[in-house]
């Protein structure tokens, strides 16, 4: 069993120091936590995304605190060497700080190691409270999921000078608070490149560019089990949806021509049962 991941291996991760890239990949449930872990990932982020490709939601902001404590236990059950991070979700750390530590904490009895939220100076606050309760911070900037209504949509963010600048000091701002890592989505590259270089900590990146120190993705797009429209800087490694088609309706096909169970999948009685149940006019 590989070592336990821990927040200051990730903290002192940067590939400008010679550092290898930082992988982190999501799961939800026990299953998909043993084959993220059994990959060989640095971080489980038990992500809201868990409203889109699991539960049927159009957005993520559906999700509560108790669904993602759930998830979180499932996978947190696996024991995965890598660190378990769990999404804090939408409306979950913005109305006070008491109302943040208390959702932390929900999350953090649940088995995760850190919690991530979203947002840049407005959520300084909440940061710096979370790690005076030392609940470890990963923060989340650019393309924030959870503020797609007010963004107009799933936007890239940063195009302009001034948007790229205000990413590198909310960048700077969520560090000198206490955050170990921050995940940076759907910026340019070049403005990724000039917040990983800016920042202490490591940059994850996800539609943000090779630049940043580590990368994230969805399994479920990872693995091809999302068949809705994935944004261009997903990279699926496998179709695992047409293989489990596949597989059912190879199954289906079985039930009902009669091959399916065989003789050899069922279960058999000893001999002296079945003559017993003779007697009675059953064998």
């Amino acid at each position: 069993m590989a070592n336990k991941c821990t927040v200051p291996d990730i903290r002192d991760r940067k590939v400008a120091r010679g550092d290898n890239p930082l992988v982190m990949l999501t799961a939800y449930d026990a299953p998909g936590a043993r084959m993220v872990d059994q990959a060989g990932v640095d971080m489980i982020l038990v992500g809201d995304s868990v409203a889109m490709v699991v539960l049927g939601y159009e957005d993520t902001l559906q999700v509560t605190v108790g669904d993602i404590a759930h998830h979180t236990a499932a996978v947190a059950r696996v024991r995965p060497s890598a660190l378990v991070v769990a999404d804090m979700p939408w409306m979950s750390y913005h109305l006070s700080i008491e109302d943040t530590l208390n959702n932390a904490a929900l999350l953090i009895r649940a088995g995760a190691q850190a919690v991530k939220l979203e947002g840049g100076q407005r959520r300084i606050p909440m940061v710096e409270a979370l790690v005076a309760a030392e609940i470890p911070v990963m923060g989340h900037l650019g393309l924030t999921p959870q503020s797609v209504n007010a963004m107009g949509g799933f936007k890239v963010q940063g195009r302009n000078l001034q948007a790229a600048l205000d990413l590198v000091e909310a960048a700077k701002a969520l560090v000198y608070a206490g955050c170990f890592a921050i995940v940076l989505e759907g910026v340019p590259s070049l403005v990724a490149a000039m917040v990983t270089e800016a920042a202490e900590v490591p940059i994850i990146g996800i539609g943000a560019g090779p630049s940043c120190d580590g990368q994230v993705l969805v399994s479920h797009d990872v693995l091809g089990l999302e068949q809705r429209v994935v944004p261009k800087f997903v990279r699926r490694y496998a179709d695992l949806h047409t293989a489990g088609v596949d597989a059912m309706s190879a199954f289906a096909s079985d039930v009902r021509s009669g091959t399916f169970p065989s003789v050899d999948e069922g279960y058999r009685m000893a001999e002296a049962e079945v003559e017993a149940l003779g007697l009675y006019g059953v064998a």
